[in-house]
């Protein structure tokens, strides 16, 4: 059965990361835009990275530019926007495509393991996958869902 684990991501820097660092971790992993109406989840998203991180809880950010051009177009931009105004210290990738014909691998496995209610391909910004400590896809949440609504969740996985 495929996980997580069985795929790479390209950094901000351009080398490929191996997501098997984050073996025996509840990961939420989250498609991210600067200049979008849900840019202001990046403060729970810290909020529960920072709160939960030693409990094993990892936060993962993927820049995309898909819906409506949200997104600055240099990964540096985005970090720096992300630190300046978030306070973002979990991990941001390069900026990816979510849905269509050149999604990421990763994306085309998350949206295949839970398609959400009407289609498999992420609709928008801030589209929320929880992974547990095994690497399976558990959850998606819509843009819609706060952060901070899916705690329960993620202290579910946790094991609190």
């Amino acid at each position: 059965m495929a996980t997580i684990y069985d795929y790479s991501v390209k950094k901000r820097n351009g080398e490929m990361e191996l997501l098997d660092r984050y073996k025996n971790q509840v990961v939420l992993i989250v498609n991210t835009a600067s200049k979008c109406g849900f840019t202001s989840q990046f403060k729970e998203l810290q909020e529960l990275y920072e709160k939960y991180k030693e409990q094993g809880l990892s936060v993962i950010g993927f820049p995309c530019d898909q819906f409506l051009k949200q997104e600055f177009d240099s990964n540096e931009e985005i970090m720096e926007f992300c630190q300046v105004n978030y306070g973002v210290s979990f991990p941001m990738y390069a900026k990816v495509d979510v849905k269509g014909k050149k999604a990421d691998p990763l994306f085309k496995f998350l949206t295949s393991e839970k398609k959400g209610l009407l289609k498999s391909d992420v609709q928008w910004n801030f589209t929320k996958f929880l992974i547990d400590r095994n690497g399976r896809v558990q959850k998606r949440f819509s843009p819609q869902t706060k952060p901070n609504k899916i705690e329960s969740d993620i202290l579910q996985l946790l094991g609190e």
